[in-house]
């Protein structure tokens, strides 16, 4: 049934346990820790494939790194939502739900909205020594991490509201805590903003605040100071969540290009709200970070004209083709001046970007590069290495290779901001094998690569963990 995808989107049902690749090159030997990453792992479910590319069940994947040496493992989380997909049952996902009228049920003893989803499969954190896999839906799940097994569902010791939550949890290594944000429905609809001290499993709030809509919000960006959270017309209608008939959440989300972009600026102490520009409309899923700048807070982030990028990454427009055929998104620099609430918007980057990612000590901080998945090319997706100062960017690319994305990693006593390395997990179509790269992240000269016996699914997110 599968042998038409292309492998990025193909089941894979091989797990495998410390798996030593084979290596081309050198990897540092000064490299030591784990990448975890998350995705999806597992389309077809008996006689159905899931609607939409986030409905994949989850399967981790870890790449261990120790004295130049590499073990591969890769484990499905046995979750609820994993449990019903082996019964043939595709339940509760982002797009996706076979269950028919038994969602008027759950429906009614939810007391309107349906029960959420278990399959974690966007990202991963690490929560007071606990290894944590993350979705939007507000449940959690526990893992292994050197097995990769799942033990069990993670829970916060509060209870703080929230219907939908963020799968990104900014890591501020200065403050040491996590930040994230939670969006809850009803008549007032609203975003509570939280923070998780190192040590702690609750949540602080820092603050609540009304929601226009609400929106589809993805991630979130701190400074030392703010936390900053940008609010697109791309609009949750409760109305269609109480639909026992919709497939997921895509089924309710509404394109309001009339409305602009609101951006909350909230302060981390207070809990104040600061201020709440706006500016035209556009969408978008990621951050690259945010600073304090001669007063202004400076947002940079990969931004989408509209909200069709969502929708092009349903399987009926992914199926038969080696990676997304998606709209380009955008680096932007959002300049935010507090006192007249207004935002400047410049480019820093004239290609196509997604998936941005910057050094870790640098979160929260003034940064100078900026590393993502390059696209804007025909059959393969590079790596750049953007200079938000000069403009300047580096570009890696290979015929057939899909990129996915990537982990700078500084290292001991670095001489620079990029002075270390860039760990990238890649796709060859053509050969349909799963390549991780190691690079010089000063050159973006390629340094290594592990070849994997057999091709992951393209994934979403994930951490490095040092030892």
């Amino acid at each position: 049934m599968t042998d038409s995808y292309g492998p990025g989107f193909r089941t894979l049902t091989t797990e495998l346990h410390d798996h030593r690749p084979t290596i081309e090159g050198e990897i540092p030997g000064w490299l030591s820790g784990t990448l975890v990453r998350n995705g999806p792992g597992r389309f077809d479910i008996g006689e159905h494939r899931v609607n939409h590319w986030f409905d994949g069940l989850a399967m981790l994947r870890r790449y261990a790194f120790e004295n130049g040496a590499l073990r591969y493992s890769n484990r499905f989380l046995r979750t609820e939502a994993y449990g019903d997909a082996m019964d043939g049952r595709l339940t509760g996902q982002f797009g996706t739900d076979t269950r028919g009228w038994r969602r008027i049920v759950e429906t009614i003893r939810s007391l309107g909205l349906p029960e959420p989803t278990d399959n974690a499969n966007v990202h991963v954190a690490e929560v007071d020594g606990e290894y944590v896999a993350l979705t939007e839906a507000p449940r959690r799940i526990a893992f292994d991490p050197e097995t990769l097994e799942t033990r069990g569902e993670f829970r916060f010791e509060d209870d703080f509201p929230e219907h939908l939550t963020a799968a990104h949890l900014v890591d501020d290594p200065h403050r040491e805590e996590l930040v994230g944000f939670t969006t809850e429905f009803g008549r007032r609809p609203t975003y509570h903003i939280y923070r998780v001290p190192a040590g702690s499993r609750s949540r602080e709030r820092i603050a609540s605040i009304d929601a226009n809509g609400p929106a589809y919000i993805h991630d979130v960006s701190v400074t030392g100071e703010h936390v900053v959270l940008v609010e697109s017309p791309l609009v949750i209608s409760v109305l269609r969540a109480l639909n026992p008939f919709s497939q997921g959440v895509t089924d309710m989300l509404d394109w309001q290009p009339d409305r602009p972009m609101r951006v909350l600026v909230v302060d981390r102490e207070s809990g104040e709200l600061l201020a709440e520009p706006t500016t035209a409309a556009a969408f978008t899923f990621h951050h690259v970070n945010a600073y304090v700048e001669d007063g202004s807070i400076i947002l940079d982030l990969v931004e989408f004209s509209d909200d069709r990028i969502v929708g092009a990454m349903a399987m009926e427009e992914l199926d038969g083709v080696g990676f997304p055929s998606v709209p380009d998104g955008r680096l932007f620099r959002y300049e935010i001046d507090l006192e007249r609430e207004r935002i400047d918007r410049s480019r820093l980057y004239d290609g196509g970007m997604e998936l941005p990612r910057i050094v870790r000590p640098k979160i929260g901080r003034q940064h100078r590069y900026a590393f993502g998945q390059a696209t804007d090319r025909d059959g393969a997706n590079g790596l750049v290495k953007v200079d938000c100062e000069t403009g300047a960017a580096q570009e890696w690319w290979e015929r057939s290779v899909f990129v996915e994305e990537p982990i700078p990693i500084q290292k001991p006593d670095p001489e620079a901001e990029d002075d270390g390395v860039v760990l990238a997990t890649a796709l060859d179509v053509e050969r349909e094998q799963t390549i991780l790269l190691v690079f010089d992240a000063t050159v973006l000269t390629e340094l290594a690569r592990a070849y994997l016996p057999h091709p992951e699914p393209f994934g979403f997110h994930g951490r490095f963990f040092e030892r």
